[in-house]
């Protein structure tokens, strides 16, 4: 599933990160700590590689 924002973006990347051990867990908030505990590390990726050329800062519409 492709990110909707470039917020997004980065919190599926913050959490991947924390997913492959390059970051610590308790560092993760919010949206970020919400797709730690509820994705895989294959969402997170799928999430985190979307090209942000595109995409908004956030998306107004969630």
């Amino acid at each position: 599933m492709p990110a909707k924002s470039k917020a997004q973006q980065m919190a599926a990347g913050a959490a991947l990160a924390a997913k492959r051990g390059e970051q610590k867990v308790s560092e993760l908030e919010g949206a970020a700590r919400s797709m730690y505990d509820s994705m895989d590390e294959a969402e997170l990726e799928a999430m985190a590689s979307t090209k942000r050329s595109d995409k908004p800062r956030h998306d107004s519409q969630s």
